[in-house]
């Protein structure tokens, strides 16, 4: 049987791991499927307990800062040589292997020593990998997402092309900490020496491809969006921005690829195949290793065509958005397309997802989420204009901290009845995510569909509100490690052609979506109505505020 091996490194499980919301544990998964696209497959490795010699916590280290948050590239390393030992074990046969993609984690860096691609090239599948690497970083803890230590890094990048709106337009995003052009800058400014020792940086999912290539990958459009140095139009390396960062900076990137790109082919050299230390992973002459992803893009391969919206209902709600025309903003990001090089994916991130939900069930449905969808089922369309705003923490998508409630007269109110309550909270939540995509370009169309993804994406009742809110079906898709799955996707993608043949075409075998809510009947007159209302409140909230309110 023909397989299809994908790795999976993620975005939320910092370096390795699997898909799921930021409680899940932080690992380094590997998923094979069939030719029929089924999953046959899956081996996982857990980094705070299967390497505790890293010391640790969530697959990172949290430094005294506070801000500052790194992961050590060699547990990585050593992660995989143990899930591929794992698979030798288990008797997986290599040898049926027909080409591999990945996903990793967005905005991690990983920064190669001068003569490293010496070392990537003439690597022995006799010795494991982190034996081989070990000298070969020139940073042995990488700065990964959740490192928030470049304020001042932000600052000068956007002052240097002309502020947060040009650096948006330009780069698809104003300046985020985390993104890895300032994460560059930070580390030229504070050890040049260790700069200039550094002959090439890799994205966590370059890095990973490289490992599986035996040489220097290239990073991807789509996980380059996420840089502040790419300019998101032309495709190609922003010389204002990489000027601001750091010297000689884009030869040590290299040139960025389409998402599609199949960046090798192994040819007949066992010695290629040392990372699966198996000499007859090669046996067929044509191996393709497809360009990896960020996992978020990965996942967004099971939508692919214009028109989906894809939301994601998890400790933090995120919505994205296939977009023609993009409209770069101060909140929210673009990204090139990782399915189709002729458009853009939006994203946008809200804080306050499930937590929240929880909260407000706990306080107004007796700690039930049966209660919950009762309340939803009892209330009207609209909750009679009760709007609500419901932030425990400072929100990203507004700038907004506390609960703020306004009745159908918009005058604050210090509380709801606990049916309202529940209705305000689902409506808002879902109202803003409208609300924010129309302003980067998101529009309802005829053909619009949204599928729902995450732990809140199982509630019927709250699947009708955004159904309603939106004005479009609801599927869902019955498949746990969606990452991991789209990674195999898009490896059958390159086995196929890559940018030659659309991607449509490759999942056509895929699960379907299942539909799981269609809009009531008069919700399009009700919300058209109440997101203008919601807007202005939202902004009078915003200038309002100065910190905490309840």
């Amino acid at each position: 049987m023909n397989q299809l091996i994908c790795e999976h490194l993620p975005l939320e499980d910092l370096g390795f791991g699997c898909l799921g919301n930021k409680d899940s544990l932080r690992h380094v998964k590997v998923v094979a499927v069939d030719a029929e696209l089924n999953v046959f497959y899956e081996e996982s490795v857990h980094f705070d307990r299967d390497l505790p010699e890293f010391g640790t916590q969530g697959g990172v280290h949290v430094h005294k800062d506070g801000l500052t948050v790194t992961s050590p590239v060699l547990m990585w390393v050593q992660a995989l040589d143990i899930i591929l030992e794992k698979m030798k074990a288990s008797g997986f046969d290599f040898s049926q292997v027909l080409a591999l993609s990945g996903a990793g984690q967005q905005h991690g860096s990983i920064y190669w020593k001068t003569g490293a691609q010496q070392a990537l090239t003439s690597l022995s599948p006799d010795l494991p990998l982190h034996q081989q690497l070990q000298d070969c970083f020139s940073i042995s803890d990488c700065p990964v997402w959740m490192d928030s230590s470049t304020t001042a890094q932000c600052r000068q990048l956007e002052a240097a092309v002309g502020g947060a709106q040009a650096l948006s337009c330009l780069t698809g995003s104003r300046a985020y900490e985390r993104f890895t052009g300032n994460q560059i800058a930070k580390i030229y400014q504070q050890n040049p020496e260790v700069y200039s020792h550094t002959e090439r940086i890799s994205l966590v999912s370059s890095f990973a491809a490289s490992l599986f290539l035996g040489s220097y990958s290239p990073i991807d459009y789509s996980d380059g969006s996420g840089m502040n140095l790419l300019q998101i139009q032309d495709k190609v390396w922003s010389q204002a921005c990489l000027g601001a960062c750091a010297p000689h900076l884009e030869e040590k990137l290299g040139p960025p690829v389409p998402s599609c790109s199949v960046v090798v082919s192994c040819v007949g050299e066992p010695s290629r195949t040392h990372v699966f230390h198996h000499p007859s992973f090669c046996r067929e002459p044509f191996l393709p290793i497809t360009s990896s992803a960020t996992d978020f893009l990965q996942d967004a391969k099971w939508w692919p065509s214009l028109g989906t919206t894809q939301v994601s209902l998890g400790t933090s709600d995120t919505l994205f958005l296939w977009l023609q025309e993009p409209r770069p903003a101060l909140e929210g990001h673009i990204f090139c397309n990782p399915v189709d090089s002729q458009h853009y994916m939006a994203l946008l991130c809200f804080k306050n997802g499930s937590l929240m939900r929880e909260k407000i069930r706990d306080k107004s449905a007796s700690r039930s989420w049966s209660k919950f969808s009762k309340a939803l089922q009892s209330t009207e369309m609209g909750n009679g204009g009760n709007l609500g705003f419901y932030f425990d923490v400072m929100e990203i998508t507004p700038e907004i901290i506390g609960c703020h409630r306004f009745n159908a007269e918009n005058h604050k109110v210090a509380a709801f009845p606990g049916d309202v309550e529940v209705r305000a909270l689902v409506e808002g939540q879902f109202m803003a995510k409208r609300i924010h995509a129309e302003g980067l370009g998101y529009r309802v169309m005829s053909k619009t569909k949204i599928l729902a993804t995450g732990g809140a994406s199982h509630n019927r009742d709250i699947l009708q509100v955004l159904a309603d809110v939106f004005g479009a079906p609801v599927y869902v898709i019955d498949t746990a490690n969606s990452a991991c799955v789209g990674s195999a996707y898009r490896a059958f993608h390159g086995l196929a052609g890559g940018r030659d043949v659309p991607f449509s075409e490759v999942v056509k075998l895929a699960p379907n979506p299942r539909l799981a809510a269609t809009p009531s009947l008069g919700a399009s007159q009700v919300y058209e109505a109440l997101l203008p209302q919601y807007a202005k409140l939202e902004q009078r909230i915003l200038s309002q505020t100065r910190g905490p309110l309840e």
